[in-house]
Formats: structure tokens, C-alpha cells, sequence
């Protein structure tokens, strides 16, 4: 039987649209400027995940340095120390040199937690050993996000606070190898209040659940190796539930709420960490992903018909690298990177004495 358009991975246009997303943006993202390094995250991941980093060859070397630019480093007093990490872009107008940047403070200036979360991220997919990470500045500058609830705000001067605040410390924090940084038992009941009454897990207490927030738990537990020291056994089987209901075709992230490209990661995601995966149907799951495929520019959207963009194309591979589609890199699941960056991060690890995980 032949094989139907909408039934084909379009693995070459997607390498060339995260090409694109690297180089040159519609004016509409002119709004995420100050979070490019998310937007250089979800191209150089999924470029990894598609398993081409071979385009970025040439350009490996500018884009670590370019990394290393945007990390906010404290003076010879430490009178910046809590507002240490990675930056999000050079909007603020440090200098575009790791050389000349790492002794100016500028006021204002601070790192931002998923920024620095998308950094090392980066720095791993990229072959990086973190050597240039001052990991003592990364750790202070985490003590200062986290509130008294357990939660963490993505920057020092105030802002939101929610669980994909907690997940960035949790793999900043697993990533350097270094804990201290995070209450980890503060996290723990942040997550435990935050089980809602239908099973799933929400921003926060008393919010209702969400696919992403129920990962950003789930995956933090588990990088901590906390999650059946938080969850009773009838917690998780209501969880596992309460994710299992969330596929239609493919996934969405609330009940009474439409499938969503992206949730093909989120929900999945948690499943398999959860060891459900299996129990789902991979068959409808692609069918809906491939759905909403460009395959004129490559990437995919949330819904089909709608025009791809960065994250939902990125996590719509990752959604299709967890069904073994064929070609592309396994992912690990709860650091949200391929396995083949976790396995480097594991031999830094054993570099630095670290027992890896």
C-alpha cells in the first residue's frame, strides 16, 4: 500500500527549519528577544533530537562563545552574586565576548532560571564540558529564586512563580551536580500541595492540573530520586490516570481541552517516566503529530492547519522520538535533552568524581 503525504516524517525540511530558527525570525518573535537563548534551545535540541548536528559544524565554536556571553558573573566583591547565571539574550547590551563580558556588572542585569536551565542544556548538546560554568555563582544565584512555599521565581527582582520554575532548579541543580542550592524538601511539599483533586498536578496549590506542570513535578522528583518519597502509591496511581485519559488521538493538557502537538512530550513524557508509555496508542499519537506538519517549510504547529512554530516543532519531535520514529535520537525524558547529551553529562560527571546517575 503506498505510503500518504500526511503519513511521511518530513526529517529534512525540519532540519532546515531550525536552520532557519537560528539565523533569521519572522518580526513576530521580535517579542522573545530577551529569551533567544530558548529559542536557540528548542533548534539546537531538536537539531540534536533530528540527529544532524552536523550543519552546525562550522558555527559550534561562535555559538558556545556566544553561550558563555550571557552568563551574569559576579564582581571581585560578590555584590551581584544573587543574580548570577545565564541571561537570555545581549539585549541589555553586554559585550558579545565571554572574554570582555565576565568582569562588567551591569545594573539591573541578571540571569534568568530557564534561561540558565537552556544554557547548560546547550553547552552539553554542543560537546562543552561546562569548565567555563562558575558553578558556585549558578548555585547563589538559584538560593535567591527559591521562596518559602518551595517554589522558585525565574528571576531576583520578582516575578511569577510555578512549577517550571522548580523543574529548571531541578535540572540546573542535576546538571552541575550540585544540590545546594535547591530546599529540596521544600520542593517536595511545594509538589505534594500542589496534586490537585483529579489526580493530575497544577502550577501551584490549589491550581488546577496541567500536562506541563504534571511533568515539571514528575521529572523533578525524579531528578531529585524523591518521587515515592513524595507520592503515596495511591498518589501515583491517580496521576498515572489521570495522564493516561489525556490521549485522544494525541494528547491535550486539561480535560475538555483540544489536542495539542506539544503535549505529545508533556503527557508522554510523564508517562514514560512513570513506566506507562507502553500502554498508549502509539499509532494515533504520530497520525495527530504528523497532522500538524509544514510540509512546505518544515516544523509543525499546535493544531493542523496553523503555522509551525519553534516549541511545537521541537517538542513534536521529541513526542515522535519517544514513539522510536525512525532516524532520530532517543530522548531522555526527564532532562529534556537527547540521550546522547545526558551520557556526556554523565562523563563530566565521573570527570568531577561524581557518582552518575
Amino acid at each position: 500500500m503506498a505510503t500518504s503525504e500526511k503519513d511521511v516524517f518530513h526529517r529534512n525540511k525540519h532540519v532546515k527549519f531550525f536552520q532557519r530558527c537560528l539565523q533569521v525570525l519572522p518580526e513576530r518573535y521580535a517579542s522573545l528577544d530577551t529569551s533567544r537563548m530558548t529559542v536557540a534551545f528548542f533548534a539546537i535540541s531538536g537539531l540534536d533530537i533530528l540527529n544532524a548536528m552536523e550543519v552546525l559544524d562550522k558555527d559550534k565554536p561562535d555559538i558556545i562563545e556566544w553561550i558563555y556571553s550571557q552568563q551574569v558573573l559576579p564582581d571581585n566583591k560578590d555584590s551581584n552574586i544573587g543574580m548570577c547565571g545565564f541571561r537570555g539574550s545581549s539585549t541589555i547590551g553586554n559585550a558579545f565576548d565571554y572574554r570582555e563580558a565576565q568582569h562588567t556588572v551591569i545594573p539591573y542585569d541578571s540571569g534568568h532560571i530557564a534561561m540558565t536551565y537552556t544554557a547548560l542544556a546547550m553547552l552539553l548538546i554542543l560537546g562543552d564540558d561546562l569548565s567555563r560554568v562558575n558553578k558556585r555563582a549558578v548555585v547563589e544565584g538559584l538560593k535567591s529564586l527559591q521562596l518559602p512555599d518551595g517554589s522558585f521565581c525565574p528571576v531576583p527582582e520578582g516575578s511569577e512563580n510555578d512549577m517550571r520554575f522548580v523543574y529548571c532548579a531541578c535540572c540546573i541543580s542535576y546538571m552541575i551536580a550540585d544540590w545546594s542550592g535547591v530546599n529540596r524538601d521544600k520542593v517536595k511539599k511545594y509538589v505534594k500541595n500542589s496534586l490537585s483533586y483529579d489526580g493530575g498536578i497544577g502550577q501551584g496549590p490549589g491550581l488546577e492540573a496541567h500536562g506541563g506542570s504534571t511533568f515539571c513535578a514528575i521529572a523533578s522528583l525524579i531528578l531529585m530520586d524523591e518521587l515515592e518519597n513524595t507520592f503515596t502509591p495511591k498518589d501515583l496511581k491517580r496521576i498515572k490516570t489521570w495522564c493516561i485519559l489525556r490521549q485522544r488521538s494525541g494528547f491535550h493538557g486539561r480535560p475538555n481541552k483540544p489536542v495539542d502537538t506539544c503535549y505529545s512530550f508533556w503527557v508522554a513524557a510523564t508517562l514514560q517516566l512513570l513506566g506507562l508509555f507502553s500502554l498508549t496508542d502509539f499509532s494515533s499519537n504520530r497520525t495527530y503529530i504528523l497532522s500538524t506538519e509544514g510540509h512546505i517549510t518544515g516544523g509543525f504547529s499546535k493544531w493542523p492547519d496553523h503555522s509551525p512554530d519553534a516549541l511545537h516543532t521541537y517538542f513534536g519531535i521529541c513526542g515522535l522520538s519517544l514513539l522510536r520514529e525512525s532516524g532520530l535520537n532517543q530522548v531522555h525524558a526527564a532532562l529534556n535533552l537527547s540521550q546522547r547529551a545526558a551520557d556526556h553529562l554523565n562523563n563530566i560527571h565521573r570527570q568531577w568524581g561524581e557518582k552518575p546517575s
